[in-house]
């Protein structure tokens, strides 16, 4: 175990990640605030970054008690409801942005992908808004919307390479650009990002990529990768859908050619062909095979490999649970395109701010300490308005007092009732923005 931290080490380890001062510049750099104005900015952006996280209420209200709690003057419903801006929604943007690439976990994922400069998991996930927000957040069926949450995760570092938002309507796959940025790269997807030129791409920029293979992707076999005795059934010059049926043995391990179509040049496209790997791994229960799509060499990724490597997509899939149930950016009753904003990237500092403390934790832990991803997101969220305190007061904050702020807090606003509704435009009081 390393020494023992003091007592200040979590605060000074945020404050590092996210100092006051470049805070405050860059707020007023975008023109989120003058800097002469009441709003704090320190306090308000960990308002954000520990309010998903306190509590059992997301609501802007309970946003507004968080910085009420740690600012030196306390904002009415009105005079903070007016500060949430689209300025802002760009300004907690550019601190996501920014904090992908100081947040660093340690290394947690099998030794398996240490050929790799880094693993990544591409995937979606649908967050369901208010209707009036059809136009600006089309959703899939008529009168419905809803956003799409686009992430890059490195479950190498447990923390997000890149995110995007668009309406629910935009494929996944439009949010994934190829690049050089791949090189030595292994990239996992699902159906959702299937494409041969994609995955040509990845390979002629010298990077990987691991696939499950579509129902309806037909590729011919080339070549048999791994010999069977007796009257096994040659799979040469078949398509691998029409005779997986007929198969029981353990693995399939082939090489396929697949036809595509290349991007435009000159206003034309034109046909290519390529050669990948495609594996099967039988599946007992189901009495089939789970067949996979990729360019890693036989040599070194035996069938039982891939699909081990497979399973770490199951690591995206946690993170959007955790975003969902701990921090329940999953519905939204704003009408409001920039306050949906604002909420999914405060999800998202949140999630940055865990994975520091997480790295802090692992590093002053005993090496063989384990953090699952569920257990530290729990004591994550129930430490964070503790923690909250504690930077206040790290930062010289003095927040009014406590009674003269409940005080405040519980009275009706019946005065404030035109600007809550003009600021959040609702048909009625939902609880999003009670």
């Amino acid at each position: 175990m390393s020494n023992t931290p003091s007592s200040d080490r979590i605060e000074r380890r945020l404050t590092t990640l996210f100092p006051s001062a470049a805070l405050e510049d860059h707020a007023e750099a975008v023109g989120v605030i003058e800097r002469e104005g009441k709003l704090q900015i320190p306090p308000l952006v960990w308002s954000f970054a520990f309010g998903f996280a306190t509590g059992e209420s997301r609501t802007l209200a309970a946003f507004r008690r968080s910085y009420n709690s740690t600012a030196d003057e306390s904002l009415s419903p009105g005079g903070y409801y007016q500060r949430l801006t689209p300025s802002l929604a760009e300004y907690l943007r550019d601190l996501v942005e920014y904090g992908l690439d100081e947040v660093a976990v340690p290394h947690t994922v099998t030794d398996q992908f240490d050929r790799f400069r880094d693993v990544m998991i591409a995937d979606g996930t649908v967050l369901r808004l208010h209707q009036f927000l059809s136009d600006e957040f089309e959703g899939r069926n008529e009168e419905q919307a809803g956003a799409r949450l686009h992430l890059l995760h490195n479950p190498s570092d447990q923390m997000l390479e890149r995110f995007s938002i668009t309406d629910e309507k935009a494929h996944d796959s439009t949010e994934f650009d190829t690049g050089s940025w791949l090189e030595q790269r292994l990239v996992l997807f699902d159906q959702a990002y299937f494409k041969y030129r994609r995955f040509a791409l990845i390979d002629e920029n010298d990077g990987y990529f691991v696939s499950r293979l579509k129902p309806d992707a037909n590729p011919v076999v080339t070549d048999e990768l791994r010999e069977w005795r007796g009257d096994a059934i040659p799979l040469e010059g078949k398509q691998i859908h029409d005779v997986v049926d007929d198969l029981y043995r353990k693995y399939i391990d082939v090489e396929v050619e697949a036809e595509f179509k290349r991007g435009k040049y000159n206003g034309t496209r034109s046909l290519d062909t390529k050669q990948f790997r495609v594996v099967g791994v039988r599946d007992e229960d189901a009495d089939d095979y789970h067949l996979y799509i990729t360019n890693l060499p036989r040599e070194e990724f035996l069938p039982e490999d891939l699909a081990t490597i497979y399973r770490c997509r199951w690591a995206v899939e946690r993170l959007f649970r955790e975003l969902k149930t701990q921090y329940e950016l999953d519905e939204f009753d704003t009408t409001k395109e920039h306050i949906v904003k604002i909420l999914v990237y405060a999800a998202l500092l949140s999630l940055l701010v865990s994975r520091e403390l997480l790295a802090l934790v692992t590093e002053c832990a005993d090496d063989d300490a384990v953090f699952p991803p569920g257990r530290w997101a729990a004591t994550f969220r129930s430490h964070a308005q503790l923690i909250l305190d504690d930077l206040g007061d790290f930062l010289g904050y003095s927040p009014p007092p406590l009674l003269e702020r409940l005080i405040e807090d519980a009275q009706k606003i019946h005065d404030q009732r035109p600007i809550l509704q003009e600021t959040l435009a609702t048909a009625t009081q939902p609880r999003g923005e009670a």
